[in-house]
Protein backbone atom coordinates (compact mmCIF):
# COMPACT_ATOMS: atom_id res chain seq x y z
CA UNK A 1 0.00 0.00 0.00
CA UNK A 2 1.11 3.66 -0.79
CA UNK A 3 2.71 5.63 1.73
CA UNK A 4 0.06 8.22 1.53
CA UNK A 5 -3.00 5.78 2.02
CA UNK A 6 -1.02 4.63 5.51
CA UNK A 7 -0.78 8.21 6.86
CA UNK A 8 -4.79 8.84 5.45
CA UNK A 9 -6.78 6.09 6.51
CA UNK A 10 -9.86 8.44 6.62
CA UNK A 11 -9.86 9.66 3.13
CA UNK A 12 -12.01 8.52 0.02
CA UNK A 13 -10.46 6.47 -2.69
CA UNK A 14 -10.01 9.47 -5.48
CA UNK A 15 -8.07 11.11 -2.44
CA UNK A 16 -5.34 8.71 -2.92
CA UNK A 17 -2.99 9.96 -5.86
CA UNK A 18 -1.56 6.48 -6.78
CA UNK A 19 -5.62 5.61 -7.15
CA UNK A 20 -6.05 8.33 -8.85
CA UNK A 21 -3.10 7.21 -11.45
CA UNK A 22 -4.12 3.56 -11.76
CA UNK A 23 -7.94 4.88 -12.10
CA UNK A 24 -6.80 7.03 -15.22
CA UNK A 25 -4.38 4.47 -16.87
CA UNK A 26 -6.66 1.69 -17.32
CA UNK A 27 -9.55 4.58 -18.15
CA UNK A 28 -7.28 5.53 -21.37
CA UNK A 29 -6.60 1.97 -21.67
CA UNK A 30 -10.46 1.06 -22.02
CA UNK A 31 -11.35 3.87 -24.15
CA UNK A 32 -8.84 3.22 -26.41
CA UNK A 33 -9.64 -0.77 -27.03
CA UNK A 34 -13.54 0.25 -27.23
CA UNK A 35 -12.46 2.11 -30.17
CA UNK A 36 -9.82 -0.72 -31.71
CA UNK A 37 -12.08 -4.13 -32.71
CA UNK A 38 -14.18 -1.62 -34.78
CA UNK A 39 -11.03 -0.41 -36.29
CA UNK A 40 -9.49 -3.62 -36.68
CA UNK A 41 -12.54 -4.84 -38.19
CA UNK A 42 -13.23 -2.11 -41.26
CA UNK A 43 -9.24 -2.33 -41.74
CA UNK A 44 -9.59 -5.60 -42.80
CA UNK A 45 -12.87 -5.42 -44.84
CA UNK A 46 -11.02 -2.63 -46.73
CA UNK A 47 -7.70 -3.94 -47.35
CA UNK A 48 -10.66 -6.50 -49.17
CA UNK A 49 -9.92 -8.65 -45.85
CA UNK A 50 -12.65 -12.41 -45.86
CA UNK A 51 -14.60 -12.71 -42.13
CA UNK A 52 -12.18 -15.58 -42.27
CA UNK A 53 -9.64 -13.39 -42.32
CA UNK A 54 -10.92 -11.17 -39.81
CA UNK A 55 -11.08 -14.26 -37.80
CA UNK A 56 -7.37 -14.73 -38.02
CA UNK A 57 -6.03 -11.67 -36.96
CA UNK A 58 -8.65 -11.55 -34.01
CA UNK A 59 -7.86 -15.23 -32.84
CA UNK A 60 -3.98 -14.14 -32.90
CA UNK A 61 -4.84 -11.97 -30.71
CA UNK A 62 -7.07 -13.63 -28.12
CA UNK A 63 -4.77 -17.03 -27.99
CA UNK A 64 -2.04 -14.59 -27.01
CA UNK A 65 -3.79 -12.99 -24.66
CA UNK A 66 -5.47 -16.09 -23.17
CA UNK A 67 -1.39 -17.87 -23.57
CA UNK A 68 0.44 -14.84 -20.99
CA UNK A 69 -2.15 -14.62 -18.75
CA UNK A 70 -0.62 -16.86 -16.24
CA UNK A 71 3.16 -15.50 -16.88
CA UNK A 72 1.92 -12.44 -16.20
CA UNK A 73 0.09 -13.45 -12.48
CA UNK A 74 3.94 -14.85 -11.71
CA UNK A 75 5.36 -11.56 -12.45
CA UNK A 76 3.06 -9.45 -11.08
CA UNK A 77 3.57 -11.66 -7.88
CA UNK A 78 7.40 -11.61 -7.96
CA UNK A 79 8.36 -8.02 -9.17
CA UNK A 80 6.66 -4.23 -9.38
CA UNK A 81 2.89 -4.43 -10.68
CA UNK A 82 3.68 -1.01 -11.76
CA UNK A 83 6.47 -1.80 -13.96
CA UNK A 84 4.46 -4.36 -15.15
CA UNK A 85 2.28 -2.48 -16.07
CA UNK A 86 4.57 0.12 -17.53
CA UNK A 87 6.32 -2.10 -19.88
CA UNK A 88 3.30 -3.78 -20.97
CA UNK A 89 1.81 -0.49 -21.93
CA UNK A 90 4.84 0.71 -23.64
CA UNK A 91 4.97 -2.75 -25.92
CA UNK A 92 0.98 -2.23 -26.60
CA UNK A 93 1.42 1.06 -27.91
CA UNK A 94 4.63 0.40 -30.15
CA UNK A 95 2.66 -2.28 -31.86
CA UNK A 96 -0.81 -0.71 -31.85
CA UNK A 97 0.77 2.53 -33.57
CA UNK A 98 2.89 0.18 -35.84
CA UNK A 99 -0.74 -1.58 -36.62
CA UNK A 100 -1.97 2.24 -37.11
CA UNK A 101 0.49 3.24 -39.92
CA UNK A 102 0.62 0.04 -41.80
CA UNK A 103 -3.21 0.98 -42.09
CA UNK A 104 -2.65 4.18 -43.44
CA UNK A 105 -0.13 3.97 -45.84
CA UNK A 106 -1.86 0.93 -47.29
CA UNK A 107 1.18 -2.06 -47.00
CA UNK A 108 -0.54 -3.77 -44.24
CA UNK A 109 -1.36 -7.34 -44.91
CA UNK A 110 -3.14 -10.15 -42.48
CA UNK A 111 0.05 -11.95 -41.95
CA UNK A 112 1.25 -8.64 -39.82
CA UNK A 113 -1.69 -7.63 -38.24
CA UNK A 114 -1.86 -11.66 -36.74
CA UNK A 115 1.61 -10.96 -35.72
CA UNK A 116 1.48 -7.67 -34.43
CA UNK A 117 -2.12 -8.24 -32.96
CA UNK A 118 -0.36 -11.75 -30.99
CA UNK A 119 2.53 -9.53 -29.56
CA UNK A 120 -0.38 -6.98 -28.28
CA UNK A 121 -2.83 -10.00 -27.13
CA UNK A 122 0.50 -10.95 -25.28
CA UNK A 123 1.01 -7.57 -23.83
CA UNK A 124 -2.44 -7.14 -22.45
CA UNK A 125 -2.82 -10.56 -20.96
CA UNK A 126 0.26 -10.09 -19.26
CA UNK A 127 -0.77 -6.96 -17.93
CA UNK A 128 -4.32 -8.05 -16.52
CA UNK A 129 -3.54 -9.91 -13.32
CA UNK A 130 -0.97 -6.87 -12.67
CA UNK A 131 -3.86 -4.24 -12.98
CA UNK A 132 -6.38 -6.30 -10.88
CA UNK A 133 -4.08 -6.98 -8.11
CA UNK A 134 -2.81 -3.65 -7.80
CA UNK A 135 -5.98 -1.58 -6.52
CA UNK A 136 -5.62 -2.84 -2.76
CA UNK A 137 -1.73 -1.45 -2.85
CA UNK A 138 -3.39 2.15 -3.45
CA UNK A 139 -6.15 2.78 -0.89
CA UNK A 140 -6.67 1.54 2.52
CA UNK A 141 -8.84 -1.32 3.28
CA UNK A 142 -11.81 1.10 3.92
CA UNK A 143 -11.50 2.34 0.49
CA UNK A 144 -11.51 -0.61 -1.50
CA UNK A 145 -14.77 -0.75 -2.22
CA UNK A 146 -15.32 2.31 -3.16
CA UNK A 147 -11.93 2.05 -5.76
CA UNK A 148 -13.19 -0.98 -6.82
CA UNK A 149 -16.60 0.27 -8.02
CA UNK A 150 -15.04 2.84 -9.73
CA UNK A 151 -12.10 0.89 -11.25
CA UNK A 152 -15.64 -0.73 -12.74
CA UNK A 153 -17.43 2.16 -13.38
CA UNK A 154 -14.27 3.31 -15.82
CA UNK A 155 -14.03 -0.27 -17.35
CA UNK A 156 -18.15 -0.65 -18.63
CA UNK A 157 -18.01 3.41 -19.09
CA UNK A 158 -15.13 3.55 -21.00
CA UNK A 159 -15.96 0.73 -22.67
CA UNK A 160 -19.07 2.41 -24.07
CA UNK A 161 -17.43 5.81 -24.79
CA UNK A 162 -15.31 4.07 -26.99
CA UNK A 163 -17.23 2.54 -28.66
CA UNK A 164 -19.49 5.22 -29.65
CA UNK A 165 -16.52 7.61 -30.41
CA UNK A 166 -15.01 4.49 -32.32
CA UNK A 167 -17.75 4.03 -34.77
CA UNK A 168 -17.70 8.11 -35.54
CA UNK A 169 -14.35 8.51 -35.80
CA UNK A 170 -13.70 5.49 -38.08
CA UNK A 171 -17.08 6.88 -40.45
CA UNK A 172 -15.37 10.40 -40.64
CA UNK A 173 -11.38 9.81 -40.31
CA UNK A 174 -10.81 5.67 -41.52
CA UNK A 175 -10.03 2.79 -39.18
CA UNK A 176 -6.47 4.06 -39.23
CA UNK A 177 -6.65 6.71 -37.23
CA UNK A 178 -9.33 4.75 -34.91
CA UNK A 179 -6.23 2.09 -34.38
CA UNK A 180 -3.80 5.57 -34.06
CA UNK A 181 -5.95 6.52 -30.97
CA UNK A 182 -5.88 3.00 -29.60
CA UNK A 183 -1.68 3.16 -29.12
CA UNK A 184 -2.10 6.79 -27.84
CA UNK A 185 -4.37 5.53 -25.45
CA UNK A 186 -1.69 3.09 -24.38
CA UNK A 187 1.23 5.93 -24.74
CA UNK A 188 -0.77 7.91 -22.69
CA UNK A 189 -0.84 5.22 -19.84
CA UNK A 190 2.39 4.75 -19.38
CA UNK A 191 3.54 7.50 -17.32
CA UNK A 192 0.83 7.15 -14.88
CA UNK A 193 1.65 3.38 -13.90
CA UNK A 194 5.06 5.09 -13.61
CA UNK A 195 4.06 7.71 -10.93
CA UNK A 196 2.32 4.94 -9.39
CA UNK A 197 4.27 4.06 -6.36
CA UNK A 198 3.51 1.88 -4.28
CA UNK A 199 4.86 -0.52 -1.24
CA UNK A 200 4.58 -4.08 -2.44
CA UNK A 201 4.01 -6.52 -0.34
CA UNK A 202 4.95 -9.39 -2.83
CA UNK A 203 9.02 -10.82 -2.96
CA UNK A 204 10.86 -9.32 -5.49
CA UNK A 205 13.57 -10.89 -7.37
CA UNK A 206 12.09 -14.79 -6.08
CA UNK A 207 14.35 -16.96 -6.44
CA UNK A 208 12.11 -20.25 -7.14
CA UNK A 209 11.38 -21.09 -11.50
CA UNK A 210 8.25 -19.89 -12.67
CA UNK A 211 6.92 -23.31 -12.70
CA UNK A 212 6.97 -23.21 -8.83
CA UNK A 213 5.39 -19.90 -8.73
CA UNK A 214 2.58 -21.27 -10.91
CA UNK A 215 2.10 -24.67 -8.84
CA UNK A 216 2.07 -22.53 -5.51
CA UNK A 217 -0.89 -19.85 -7.19
CA UNK A 218 -2.78 -23.43 -8.32
CA UNK A 219 -2.15 -24.14 -4.55
CA UNK A 220 -3.85 -21.10 -3.20
CA UNK A 221 -6.25 -21.17 -5.73
CA UNK A 222 -7.98 -24.52 -5.33
CA UNK A 223 -7.52 -24.34 -1.69
CA UNK A 224 -10.30 -21.75 -1.58
CA UNK A 225 -13.61 -23.56 -2.24
CA UNK A 226 -15.09 -20.06 -2.70
CA UNK A 227 -12.50 -19.27 -5.18
CA UNK A 228 -12.44 -22.45 -7.59
CA UNK A 229 -16.89 -22.96 -7.20
CA UNK A 230 -17.20 -19.16 -8.55
CA UNK A 231 -14.72 -19.60 -11.24
CA UNK A 232 -16.28 -22.78 -12.57
CA UNK A 233 -19.81 -21.03 -12.43
CA UNK A 234 -18.59 -18.31 -14.75
CA UNK A 235 -16.64 -20.72 -17.08
CA UNK A 236 -20.72 -22.09 -18.04
CA UNK A 237 -21.98 -18.71 -17.55
CA UNK A 238 -19.66 -17.37 -19.78
CA UNK A 239 -19.73 -20.02 -22.44
CA UNK A 240 -23.28 -19.63 -22.29
CA UNK A 241 -24.41 -15.99 -21.92
CA UNK A 242 -21.00 -14.26 -23.79
CA UNK A 243 -19.98 -17.18 -25.76
CA UNK A 244 -23.68 -18.81 -27.08
CA UNK A 245 -25.81 -16.24 -26.98
CA UNK A 246 -23.72 -13.56 -28.72
CA UNK A 247 -23.29 -15.12 -31.67
CA UNK A 248 -26.98 -16.69 -32.29
CA UNK A 249 -28.54 -13.37 -31.16
CA UNK A 250 -27.88 -11.58 -33.98
CA UNK A 251 -29.38 -14.85 -35.97
CA UNK A 252 -32.87 -14.56 -34.42
CA UNK A 253 -32.42 -10.31 -34.26
CA UNK A 254 -32.25 -11.19 -37.94
CA UNK A 255 -35.21 -13.21 -38.31
CA UNK A 256 -37.17 -11.39 -35.97
CA UNK A 257 -36.78 -7.66 -34.17
CA UNK A 258 -34.59 -6.27 -36.42
CA UNK A 259 -30.51 -5.75 -36.00
CA UNK A 260 -31.06 -2.29 -34.25
CA UNK A 261 -32.92 -3.78 -31.72
CA UNK A 262 -29.91 -6.12 -31.01
CA UNK A 263 -28.00 -3.10 -30.39
CA UNK A 264 -30.58 -1.61 -28.23
CA UNK A 265 -30.60 -4.63 -26.27
CA UNK A 266 -26.56 -4.95 -25.65
CA UNK A 267 -26.96 -0.96 -24.87
CA UNK A 268 -29.58 -1.78 -21.64
CA UNK A 269 -26.78 -4.53 -20.71
CA UNK A 270 -24.20 -1.73 -20.66
CA UNK A 271 -26.50 0.68 -18.79
CA UNK A 272 -27.23 -1.73 -16.36
CA UNK A 273 -23.64 -2.60 -15.50
CA UNK A 274 -23.01 1.17 -15.07
CA UNK A 275 -26.20 0.90 -12.83
CA UNK A 276 -24.51 -1.76 -10.88
CA UNK A 277 -21.29 -0.52 -10.29
CA UNK A 278 -23.19 2.46 -8.49
CA UNK A 279 -24.79 0.76 -6.45
CA UNK A 280 -22.16 -1.10 -5.43
CA UNK A 281 -20.77 2.27 -4.05
CA UNK A 282 -23.48 2.26 -1.34
CA UNK A 283 -25.15 -0.70 -0.60
CA UNK A 284 -22.73 -3.42 1.55
CA UNK A 285 -24.30 -6.05 2.42
CA UNK A 286 -22.72 -8.51 5.22
CA UNK A 287 -22.49 -11.22 2.88
CA UNK A 288 -21.98 -9.57 -0.62
CA UNK A 289 -20.15 -12.13 -2.33
CA UNK A 290 -23.09 -14.48 -1.63
CA UNK A 291 -25.76 -11.95 -2.82
CA UNK A 292 -23.82 -11.27 -5.67
CA UNK A 293 -23.43 -14.70 -6.64
CA UNK A 294 -27.24 -15.68 -6.58
CA UNK A 295 -27.88 -12.31 -8.64
CA UNK A 296 -26.14 -14.37 -11.69
CA UNK A 297 -28.95 -16.03 -12.10
CA UNK A 298 -30.51 -13.36 -13.49
CA UNK A 299 -28.40 -13.80 -16.84
CA UNK A 300 -30.42 -16.65 -17.66
CA UNK A 301 -33.53 -14.20 -18.05
CA UNK A 302 -31.77 -12.83 -21.76
CA UNK A 303 -31.39 -15.98 -22.95
CA UNK A 304 -34.74 -17.48 -22.04
CA UNK A 305 -36.25 -14.33 -23.87
CA UNK A 306 -34.48 -14.75 -26.89
CA UNK A 307 -35.53 -18.35 -27.26
CA UNK A 308 -39.16 -17.75 -26.23
CA UNK A 309 -39.89 -13.91 -26.44
CA UNK A 310 -37.91 -12.25 -28.79
CA UNK A 311 -38.72 -8.67 -29.06
CA UNK A 312 -37.00 -5.90 -28.18
CA UNK A 313 -39.05 -4.54 -24.72
CA UNK A 314 -38.53 -7.91 -23.14
CA UNK A 315 -34.98 -8.31 -24.33
CA UNK A 316 -34.15 -4.84 -23.03
CA UNK A 317 -35.55 -5.46 -19.22
CA UNK A 318 -33.98 -8.66 -19.15
CA UNK A 319 -30.22 -7.29 -20.23
CA UNK A 320 -30.54 -4.31 -18.48
CA UNK A 321 -31.41 -6.67 -14.65
CA UNK A 322 -28.79 -9.12 -15.87
CA UNK A 323 -26.34 -6.44 -15.99
CA UNK A 324 -26.73 -4.69 -12.88
CA UNK A 325 -25.87 -8.42 -11.35
CA UNK A 326 -23.16 -8.34 -13.13
CA UNK A 327 -22.41 -4.99 -11.64
CA UNK A 328 -23.08 -6.02 -8.45
CA UNK A 329 -21.34 -9.05 -8.23
CA UNK A 330 -17.97 -7.47 -9.75
CA UNK A 331 -17.22 -5.27 -6.87
CA UNK A 332 -18.09 -8.07 -4.27
CA UNK A 333 -15.77 -10.25 -6.23
CA UNK A 334 -12.79 -8.06 -6.59
CA UNK A 335 -13.24 -7.30 -2.73
CA UNK A 336 -13.46 -10.74 -1.78
CA UNK A 337 -9.91 -11.77 -3.44
CA UNK A 338 -8.47 -8.59 -2.54
CA UNK A 339 -8.83 -9.01 1.06
CA UNK A 340 -9.07 -12.93 1.82
CA UNK A 341 -6.11 -13.70 -0.16
CA UNK A 342 -2.38 -12.80 0.45
CA UNK A 343 -1.50 -9.97 -1.51
CA UNK A 344 1.82 -12.08 -2.42
CA UNK A 345 -0.44 -14.10 -4.20
CA UNK A 346 -3.26 -12.80 -5.24
CA UNK A 347 -2.10 -11.64 -8.79
CA UNK A 348 -1.49 -15.44 -9.60
CA UNK A 349 -5.18 -16.20 -8.47
CA UNK A 350 -6.60 -13.26 -10.45
CA UNK A 351 -5.08 -14.93 -13.75
CA UNK A 352 -6.55 -18.40 -12.65
CA UNK A 353 -9.72 -16.94 -12.40
CA UNK A 354 -9.30 -15.13 -16.05
CA UNK A 355 -8.08 -18.14 -17.44
CA UNK A 356 -11.07 -19.91 -16.58
CA UNK A 357 -13.53 -17.11 -17.91
CA UNK A 358 -11.65 -15.84 -20.99
CA UNK A 359 -11.48 -20.04 -22.18
CA UNK A 360 -14.71 -20.71 -21.92
CA UNK A 361 -16.23 -17.82 -24.37
CA UNK A 362 -14.52 -18.72 -27.71
CA UNK A 363 -15.36 -22.35 -26.71
CA UNK A 364 -19.03 -21.01 -26.32
CA UNK A 365 -18.37 -19.09 -29.72
CA UNK A 366 -17.02 -22.19 -31.63
CA UNK A 367 -20.02 -24.41 -30.37
CA UNK A 368 -22.70 -21.88 -31.28
CA UNK A 369 -22.89 -22.55 -34.89
CA UNK A 370 -22.76 -26.57 -34.77
CA UNK A 371 -25.36 -26.61 -32.39
CA UNK A 372 -27.65 -24.40 -33.39
CA UNK A 373 -27.38 -26.11 -37.09
CA UNK A 374 -28.16 -29.94 -35.00
CA UNK A 375 -30.86 -28.76 -32.51
CA UNK A 376 -31.94 -25.58 -33.51
CA UNK A 377 -31.67 -22.08 -32.03
CA UNK A 378 -34.00 -22.24 -29.24
CA UNK A 379 -33.03 -25.26 -28.01
CA UNK A 380 -29.84 -24.15 -27.92
CA UNK A 381 -30.39 -20.86 -25.99
CA UNK A 382 -32.70 -22.70 -23.42
CA UNK A 383 -30.32 -25.45 -22.61
CA UNK A 384 -27.82 -22.35 -22.30
CA UNK A 385 -30.10 -20.31 -19.86
CA UNK A 386 -30.87 -24.12 -17.64
CA UNK A 387 -26.90 -24.45 -17.98
CA UNK A 388 -26.44 -20.52 -16.00
CA UNK A 389 -29.39 -21.80 -13.20
CA UNK A 390 -27.55 -24.91 -12.65
CA UNK A 391 -24.46 -23.59 -12.33
CA UNK A 392 -25.32 -20.13 -10.19
CA UNK A 393 -27.60 -22.98 -8.11
CA UNK A 394 -24.98 -25.14 -7.20
CA UNK A 395 -22.28 -21.75 -6.90
CA UNK A 396 -25.23 -20.78 -4.29
CA UNK A 397 -25.33 -24.02 -2.52
CA UNK A 398 -21.32 -23.69 -1.86
CA UNK A 399 -20.99 -23.66 2.16
CA UNK A 400 -17.98 -21.04 1.72
CA UNK A 401 -20.01 -18.60 -0.25
CA UNK A 402 -22.13 -18.56 2.07
CA UNK A 403 -20.56 -18.31 4.64
CA UNK A 404 -17.84 -15.82 3.43
CA UNK A 405 -18.27 -12.61 5.66
CA UNK A 406 -16.88 -9.19 4.57
CA UNK A 407 -18.23 -7.42 8.28
CA UNK A 408 -14.65 -7.06 9.19
CA UNK A 409 -13.90 -4.65 5.74
CA UNK A 410 -17.57 -2.91 6.41
CA UNK A 411 -16.73 -1.91 9.79
CA UNK A 412 -13.46 -0.36 8.75
CA UNK A 413 -15.44 1.56 6.04
CA UNK A 414 -17.22 2.74 8.31
CA UNK A 415 -14.41 4.42 10.73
Amino acid sequence: MSAEATAHPSKRAFRYAPFRNLFFARLLTVLGNGIAPIALAFAVLDMGGSAADLGIVIAARSIFNVAFLLIGGVLADRYSRSRVLLYSSVIAAITQGVVAALVLDGSATITLLAVLGALNGAAAGASLPASQSMVPQTVPVHALREANAFIQLGIYGGTVIGASLGGLLISVMGPGWGLAVDALGFAASAPLYLMTRTHTPQQQGSQSNIFQDLKEGWAEFISRSWVWAIVVQFTIVNAAFSGVMMVLGPVVADATFGRAGWGMAIAAQSAGLIVGSFIALRWRPRRDLFIGTVLIVFCAGPIAALALFPAIPVLMAAFLVAGIGFGLFGVAWAQSLQTHIPPEKLARVYAYDALGSFVAIPVGELAAGPLAMRYGNTEVLLACAIAVLVATIAASFTPAIRRLDNSAQLRQHQV
